[in-house]
């Protein structure tokens, strides 16, 4: 009898936490629960959770379980998911302005970024992003590039011309590679691989997480270490879910997500230096990689090759001359 009293009380106990939540927030995302971008959408559904106080139960999905980064933003609008976090590049047709991080050796460094972000320059982003619908809660960070090549080491610009660069589909990129004389190719990520190592394409550029996962250090003999552009993601929810929150469960999403942000940003930079130091251990053991890190003074010496693109996206419609200036003057 004792049994069965205590397993009726169990039973209501998980009934009444499951009546608790009075909104469900499902989060979307691409990669798996171990990268930085997985660990913090954890992180946040824990701190929601906690912050609400069961009112919103958050069910994250990652991996492309429901979504990939090309359909999320239409699931957004339709609220069949309430929070997404795509790579920049899948809002350029609708927010292009978006293409300013693309722009390469903007960012002096990741205080400099950070502080874009989280200050004027950022907000504007946000502003367009919701203009177009959506809203946008922080920028979260893959990762500094870095140029690879299996035909000659890039340490100085000329050391581009004539190499065929695998790009994303961005027209800040094509005119990054084209002012050093390289030759841009678009290529799908899936195929940078076999194509690295079939000599289709001859360089690359990639954060230390892309290329260590998917092995390019493998495939290519020199890595120069030249932060010279940047991959993040920026999330985004749904605008039909936002409008439903009480304005101190609003609070707790944007309490949560600013927990959440600086955690993602710790995790990515702390894993950047593992997988550096795992690439650096193949260089030495194997002797088939050279590593190669700019220094200040070849540093600007690309900038000042690679700045002359900026005035091509002064255009508002483009990036905008006003967000371009004041990245630049952000202290």
């Amino acid at each position: 009898m004792k049994k069965l009293v205590l397993g009726a009380v169990a039973a209501a106990m998980l009934a009444s936490s499951s009546w608790a939540a009075e909104f469900t927030l499902k989060f979307s995302h691409v990669v798996s629960d171990n990268t930085p971008k997985g660990q913090a959408a954890r992180y946040f559904e824990t701190r929601l959770e906690e912050l609400s106080k069961g009112r919103i139960d958050v069910q994250v999905y990652p991996s492309s379980q429901l979504y990939n980064d090309d359909t999320v933003l239409k699931a957004l609008k339709l609220d069949t998911v309430q929070i997404g976090a795509p790579s920049f590049s899948k809002f350029g047709k609708i927010i292009p302005q978006l293409a300013l991080f693309d722009l390469p050796f903007l960012f002096r460094d990741v205080d400099h970024l950070h502080k874009v972000q989280d200050g004027i320059v950022g907000e504007k982003l946000k502003a367009l992003v919701e203009k177009k619908g959506f809203i946008a809660l922080d920028y979260w960070d893959a990762g500094f590039k870095h140029f690879s090549s299996s035909k000659k080491a890039i340490i100085n610009p000329e050391d581009a011309q004539g190499q065929k660069f695998r790009i994303m589909s961005s027209k800040v990129l094509e005119e990054q590679i084209k002012a050093v004389g390289g030759n841009p190719q678009v290529m799908a990520f899936s195929e940078v691989y076999s194509g690295l190592q079939q000599g289709v394409i001859d360089a690359a550029e990639n954060p230390i997480s892309n290329i260590y996962t998917k092995k390019f250090h493998e495939v290519q003999s020199h890595l120069t270490l030249s932060d010279h552009g940047y991959l993040g993601y920026l999330v985004v929810m749904s605008p039909k879910f936002w409008k439903k929150l009480p304005q101190d469960l609003k609070d707790n999403v944007l309490q949560a997500m600013k927990e959440a942000t600086a955690k993602e940003r710790q995790w990515s930079q702390e894993l950047d230096v593992e997988q550096l130091n795992l690439i650096k251990e193949y260089a030495k053991t194997t002797g088939k990689l050279e590593i190669h890190t700019l220094t200040e003074a070849q540093k600007d010496a690309w900038r000042k090759k690679v700045e002359v693109i900026y005035p091509m996206f002064y255009d508002k419609d483009v990036v905008g001359e006003d967000l371009i200036k004041e990245t630049i003057n952000t202290k």
